[in-house]
């Protein structure tokens, strides 16, 4: 958090010897403050579950979130199509937001 604004997520797995985390970025940082959030994840989340690690790797993205769901979303509910098998690129691209 930046304030009150959030600035992205962070979804970590603990192996016996690696910790690896997926970052989504949802605001522009520069490299030097994603080494700070990094090593702040390090600090107050990883090392904080006083787990033995080799490595903590860390796979980061930019986006935005586009909803949150659960068991109760239903694609039919909303109206969702999801073309399966092989479909031509304009379903893809339209699946896509394209």
């Amino acid at each position: 958090m930046r304030g009150q604004q959030r600035i992205g997520s962070a979804d970590l797995h603990f192996t016996s010897t690696t910790v690896h985390c997926t970052l989504v970025v949802e605001q522009q940082l520069d490299r030097a403050e994603i080494a700070k959030l990094i090593e702040r994840i390090d600090d107050d989340l990883v090392l904080s579950a006083d787990t033995p690690r080799d490595d903590f790797v860390v796979s980061a993205f930019r986006g935005s979130e586009i909803g949150f769901f659960d068991d109760s979303f239903r694609a039919d509910d909303e109206g969702v199509v999801v073309p399966l098998g092989d479909e031509d690129e304009d379903d893809e691209s339209a699946l896509n937001g394209g």
